[in-house]
């Protein structure tokens, strides 16, 4: 049987297609890496319109804390995305509605529109502007709608259909259910197959629509009964927190997270089949405590093994439980994959280092503040799995014409939508649909603060340009650059020294190199280089799970062999390329790291301080301070180096019990590398703090 997306893996072999449904995350996705030089121009994909993201206002209960909701988007960017195992994309173009094609699948049968009552639309892939409200308006007597099977987005707020009963919209892209509203005798609704509605929608929809009795071919009633328990509980918390901050003075809470009651909804009744977690064999969870405790569980931690000179620096700081499933502190499942520290603020001194960063995994994303361990802002989707975060500065202008700067960051996962977060205000500013399947990874261009890759196990990589927001906080994204790629994207990163001319990549099939110049006609470019590892060699298809610069040249790379990471120039593997499309890279060193068959442990690396960074199957952190090697003259050595140190797993405890346990599926750290963060398939935000010397 074919591996799932986001399983863990062996090393070797392609990676095979998988529906989303049953899946756990989409292959390991991650790192960075880049190219340079001169290339050859490439095919092309013209740009599909643009989107408009508006900024919403943050909601605050009565705590003070702030709950981040998504603000609705006017359209989406490029093309027609078709979601995860549903419809494809439209393949040809539907004309408009007519009177005559509304007679012909109307019924009864009638010349006259008035006469209508029940009318079939579906699959036809029409998309939202193709429902003419003036000529739907017509069909004043019309009590049954099938919109099934088509491609629509959004329902027109206005239809005009006030007799409406019964409507059908499955297997669509729908994503909000605001305008069902306007249909208040509704009393049969089907919604399945959209896969951007979530548990909350369904909710919601028992509110818009007072005399809904059947709900997706099920008794609307038990959905109703959901939705005002929770209410009934939420006005129950609320009460007693306004009890509580008045008895305490108004202490104000410090996690920001959405109330705890939402998301027993969830899990009550999981609209969609969730990724679930392949462990490796032999892995076991402890057997926690359901003692009731905070949301963010803080683990208390022992002391660790470290291996290698400067062992001293590095201590264990802090062990958080933030991602976890309905908050449980029992929750050793949920797997963490990816982090980015926040840029600093003080751009003009020298060294600055942000002690803030970004976590993702499971269906939230947590900004933590590295020093006091505490989760500044959380942000969760249900029924979402994140894979990815980035961070860019934005400078925008505001109304009173000052310049400002704004730390957005950009989150994406198994839903195939990348969701713009402003963490300084507490919200969701913008959304952007471009990719049919889960996105892997992305990140910013490092001189185009607004230039955002994304890559899908759709087998593209997609530039975009998010714009930055106007005086009236509108947001203008634009679709640049679509690469074609003939394996899962799982790692991305601009070249230094050219990064607005070559982007390189770690996939499934190898290290691919794509020209991403925009003043190139084509618009949909394939793959102009092929990298590979073996001295002599031309053969491919070696899967590159770890990607990053090490400095403006150097190049570390891990999956290509078994136990060790690659480092090796990108100038001169670029000079000697010549015009083959499958060139050897001209390998500096060999590091020496974990024996492990297992995959998609990603490598980060800290260029200031000219160190690479690796987790393992074991729990430890691998750190290698590559200075003095690659300030060798002589030809590079055969054998593996060893690694620097070796951060062992410190062995935290959860609720009296040790996790002896754990994956470290990435570390990243800080530019100054006074902290080092490192996320766990067993739902585990380690952080370590270097001391002074």
């Amino acid at each position: 049987m074919p591996l799932q997306p986001h399983s863990r893996r062996t090393s070797g072999g392609a990676t095979a297609a998988a529906a989303m449904a049953a899946s756990r995350r989409p292959g390991r996705r991650g790192g960075a890496a880049g190219a340079a030089g001169s290339g050859s121009p490439c095919a092309g994909r013209e740009v599909r319109g643009d989107a408009s993201f508006r900024w919403s206002p943050p909601r605050t209960d009565s705590r003070g804390a702030t709950s981040w909701t998504e603000a609705s988007a006017g359209a989406s960017i490029g093309f027609p995305c078709c979601g995860l195992g549903t419809r494809g994309r439209r393949l040809l173009a539907m004309a408009p509605l007519s009177t005559r094609l509304l007679i012909q699948r109307g019924r009864p049968k009638s010349n006259r529109l008035g006469k209508i009552r029940s009318l079939d639309l579906s699959g036809l892939n029409l998309l939202s502007e193709d429902l003419d409200h003036t000529l739907l308006g017509r069909l004043k007597q019309l009590q049954e709608l099938d919109l099934s099977d088509n491609q629509l987005e959004t329902l027109p707020a206005d239809l005009g259909l006030p007799h409406l009963h019964v409507l059908h919209c499955a297997n669509n892209q729908l994503s909000d259910v605001t305008h069902l509203c306007q249909f208040p005798q509704l009393e049969e609704l089907s919604l399945e197959g959209n896969p951007f509605l979530t548990v909350s929608d369904s909710l919601k929809v028992t509110f818009l629509l007072p005399e809904l009795r059947k709900f997706n071919g099920k008794d609307a009633s038990t959905t109703r009964s959901k939705a005002e328990s929770l209410n009934r509980e939420l006005t129950t918390r609320v009460r007693m927190i306004s009890e509580e901050l008045v008895a305490s003075g108004g202490t104000h809470a410090r996690e920001t997270d959405m109330p705890e009651g939402s998301h027993k909804a969830t899990a009550t009744q999981q609209p969609r089949a969730r990724p679930v977690a392949l462990r490796r064999p032999g892995d076991t969870l402890l057997s926690l405590s359901p003692q009731k405790r905070m949301c963010t569980s803080l683990l208390a931690p022992v002391e660790g093994s470290l291996v290698g000179s400067d062992s001293s620096q590095l201590e264990p700081l802090h062990f958080l439980q933030c991602h976890s499933k309905n908050n449980s502190p029992s929750d050793l499942k949920t797997q963490l994959w990816a982090c980015a520290f926040e840029p600093a603020w003080d751009e003009g001194q020298a060294g600055a280092a942000s002690q803030t960063v970004a976590t993702c995994g499971g269906e939230a994303v947590c900004v933590i503040d590295c020093q006091t361990g505490i989760v500044l802002h959380k942000y969760k989707v249900p029924g979402e799995e994140f894979f990815s975060v980035a961070w860019t500065a934005l400078t925008v202008v505001t109304q009173t014409g000052h310049k400002k700067r704004w730390n957005v960051l950009a989150a994406a996962g198994l839903r195939g939508l990348v969701r713009l977060l402003h963490v300084q205000a507490g919200f969701c500013c913008g959304l952007i649909r471009g990719h049919r399947k889960a996105i892997a990874t992305l990140c910013f261009s490092p001189t185009h603060e607004t230039h955002l890759f994304t890559a899908s196990y759709d087998k593209r990589i997609i530039l975009w340009d998010i714009g930055t927001p106007n005086q009236d906080y509108e947001f203008q994204a634009s679709h640049l650059l679509t690469l074609d790629t003939t394996s899962t994207p799982l790692r991305l990163c601009p070249v230094p020294p050219c990064p607005d001319a070559y982007l390189l990549a770690g996939c499934e099939g190898g290290c691919c190199c794509w020209d991403v110049r925009l003043d190139q006609p084509q618009k949909k470019r394939v793959c102009e280089v092929e990298f590979v590892f073996s001295e002599g060699s031309k053969v491919s298809g070696q899967r590159v799970d770890g990607l990053a610069f090490v400095n403006e040249d150097v190049v570390a790379s891990k999956g290509s062999s078994l136990g060790t990471i690659c480092l090796w120039s990108w100038s001169q593997t670029w000079q000697g390329r010549g015009s083959q499309p499958t060139v050897a890279v001209v390998v500096l060193a060999w590091l020496q790291w974990s024996p492990t068959i297992l995959a998609y442990f990603s490598l980060s690396t800290c260029p200031d301080k000219g160190l690479v960074l690796c987790g393992d199957e074991q729990g430890s952190v691998w750190i290698y301070d590559v200075r003095p090697l690659l300030a060798q003259r002589s030809p590079p050595q055969t054998a593996p180096q060893a690694p620097t140190q070796i951060l062992k797993w410190p062995q935290p405890q959860a609720m009296g019990q040790t996790v002896t346990k754990t994956m470290v599926n990435t570390v990243v750290a800080n530019p100054a590398f006074t902290y080092l963060t490192a996320l766990t398939d067993s739902n585990i935000v380690a952080i370590w703090r270097r001391g002074e010397p």
